[in-house]
């Protein structure tokens, strides 16, 4: 876990948050848990690379369980813990906004291709 926290609230959440991969990380774990595979496909763009050091650092935060079953093949799976959880409504506002923008957006895009002032 980091230990050396800003005096700023928002700052922390965002030294935690704040990388575009960690943010999609959540939003689908959010749901329930997930092997890896389902991360690659379901997060899309991401490495393998990349996404195997977002976990690890997520996992170091304490906001993820990896999970190891000793099987073969050996069986990895990934969970949010409850402060991962508690993030839940920061992604819902996020959310929230997202679409809320990209209405304005849509609705900016219909204005400039309408007639104005037909008589």
């Amino acid at each position: 876990m980091i230990t050396d926290l800003p005096p700023c609230p928002v700052e922390t959440t965002l030294l935690l948050i704040s990388d575009k991969w960690v943010v999609l990380i959540l939003r689908d774990l959010m749901t329930g848990t997930k092997r890896f595979n389902e991360l690659m496909r379901s997060v899309t763009g991401v490495s393998q690379k990349v996404l195997t050091e977002k976990l690890r650092r997520m996992e170091e935060n304490g906001l993820v369980i990896r999970t190891v079953y000793s099987e073969i093949p050996p069986k990895v799976e990934y969970s949010l813990t409850d402060l991962g959880k508690s993030l839940s409504p920061i992604l819902d506002a996020m959310e929230t906004w997202g679409n809320g923008y990209k209405e304005l957006v849509r609705r900016s895009e219909e204005d400039c291709r309408s007639p104005s002032g037909s008589s």
